[in-house]
C-alpha cells in the first residue's frame, strides 16, 4: 500500500535563547503526518558531530522515519529569538549539511511508493540538496501531491527558484507575508492577495493554494471552490511549526478523502494547537486523531 509522506530538505537545531529544539519544515510536516497513521519519514543530512547525533536520537525517540546521511559539513541550526507576540525571527547558518543531501539509491525507492512530498525554498539554496529534491519530485508518481511549502527566508530565493519549484508542484501553501514578496516579484502589485493566489493557481497549473494569515485566519483555493476558516484565539507559546502542523494535518486529511473544508477546519485546530506548545514537534492530543478518523 503506498502510504509515505516524506518532507525532504532542511534538518535542524532551532536554538533558542533558553534552549534548543529540533526543527525544520520538511521534519516538522513528515512528523505530524506520521501522527496521522500516514508513514511519515523525513530525508535530509546532518553532521559528524553531537548536534547530528541528538537530531538521530530525537528522530528515534518520536519514532518518525528518516532518510539522514552523515556528511562532513556541521549539522544546521538556526538561531532563533521571539517577539512581543511569540513570532519567531531566524537567523539561519549557511554551508551545512542539509545543504549537502545526497540523493541515494534508498531515496530513490523512496519514491515509489510516496502519495505526498513536501519540499521548500530554502534547502535549495544550495546545487547538491537542489538537484537531489528535484531528483526526487522528478521520480515520484504522477498523482502524488507535491507541495510546495514556499516558506521564504533572509536573503536565500530568487524569482527563477520559485517559479522553477512552483512548476514542480501542484500544491502551493504561502502565508500573507509571502504572497506579498511574490506579487512584488511577479508584478502583481496590484492584485488583492486573492487575485495572487488564483493567478498563482492558474499561470503554474497548480490543483491548490493554501494561504495562511496569521490571527486573521487562513483560505484554501481551488480552481471550483474556496474556504475561510478564522484562526481560534490561544494562549501562545510560540508559533514554530505552526504552519508545517497546519500543512500536515491538511494533506493527511485530504489524501484520506475528507473535502477541503473538512482538511481546512483540522488543520486550523491542530496549528492552533501547535502555538500553546513549545518548539514544532508537540505530541498530539488524542481528540484531534479522533476527528481526523471519523
Amino acid at each position: 500500500m503506498r502510504n509515505i509522506i516524506v518532507g525532504i530538505g532542511e534538518i535542524l537545531w532551532d536554538v533558542f535563547p533558553e534552549r534548543k529544539v529540533l526543527g525544520g519544515a520538511p521534519a516538522n510536516f513528515a512528523y505530524h503526518t506520521s501522527q496521522f497513521g500516514f508513514n511519515g519519514y523525513t530525508i535530509s543530512a546532518v553532521g559528524n558531530d553531537s548536534f547530528g547525533k541528538e537530531i538521530i536520537d530525537s528522530l528515534e525517540e518520536k519514532k518518525l522515519n528518516y532518510l539522514i546521511e552523515t556528511t562532513e559539513f556541521p549539522t544546521g541550526t538556526v538561531q532563533v529569538t521571539l517577539d512581543e507576540n511569540g513570532i519567531p525571527q531566524y537567523e539561519i547558518c549557511e554551508n551545512v549539511a542539509w545543504d549537502n543531501i545526497p540523493f541515494t539509491s534508498q531515496t530513490a525507492s523512496l519514491t515509489q511508493n510516496t502519495v505526498a512530498v513536501c519540499f521548500g525554498s530554502l534547502a535549495q539554496r544550495s546545487k547538491v540538496s537542489k538537484e537531489s529534491i528535484r531528483s526526487f519530485l522528478n521520480a515520484v508518481s504522477d498523482d502524488c501531491l507535491k507541495i510546495f511549502d514556499i516558506n521564504l527566508r533572509q536573503h536565500f530565493y530568487t524569482k527563477a527558484l520559485i517559479e522553477e519549484s512552483l512548476n514542480l508542484a501542484n500544491i502551493l501553501k504561502i502565508n500573507d507575508e509571502e504572497v506579498v514578496i511574490v506579487a512584488n516579484l511577479f508584478g502583481w502589485n496590484g492584485l488583492s492577495e486573492k487575485d495572487v493566489c488564483l493567478e498563482l493557481m492558474k499561470s503554474f497549473n497548480l490543483n491548490l493554494v493554501i494561504l495562511t494569515k496569521g490571527t486573521e485566519g487562513s483560505f484554501v483555493y481551488n480552481h471550483k471552490e474556496w474556504s475561510f476558516h478564522p484562526t481560534p484565539k490561544v494562549q501562545v507559546a510560540d508559533t514554530v511549526g505552526a504552519g508545517d502542523s497546519f500543512t500536515a494535518t491538511f494533506v493527511a486529511a485530504y489524501l484520506r478523502g475528507k473535502s477541503i473544508v473538512e482538511s481546512h477546519q483540522l488543520a486550523v485546530e491542530v496549528s492552533a494547537f501547535v502555538c500553546t506548545q513549545h518548539g514544532a514537534m508537540p505530541t498530539l492530543p488524542e481528540s484531534y486523531l479522533k476527528l481526523f478518523n471519523k
